[in-house]
């Protein structure tokens, strides 16, 4: 746990840390506890790396290399209307 909330910080994760420390700090003063709630959980994101905070909401291109979708093989059959 120690080295997951000291390694691997990057830009993303420090702004989740930021944002959700001004939150909590701002809904303590303001006496807005359901928005502590949000405070805690984007801070919490940024602190342990988890969600997309760590990076995994980015899924990427979904295509295997198998992938026969290419426009090379794709095969038309041409339909005429009769009048």
């Amino acid at each position: 746990m120690k080295e997951r909330i000291l390694t691997g910080w990057t830009f993303s994760r420090a702004a989740y840390f930021i944002m959700g420390s001004f939150i909590i700090a701002d809904s303590i003063i303001s006496k807005q506890w359901v928005a502590l709630a949000f405070g805690v959980y984007f801070a919490s994101m940024g602190l342990f790396a988890f969600g997309c905070a760590a990076g995994n909401c980015y899924t990427g291109p979904n295509r295997s290399p198998s992938d026969n979708s290419t426009p090379a093989n794709i095969q038309f059959d041409e339909i005429k209307k009769s009048e």
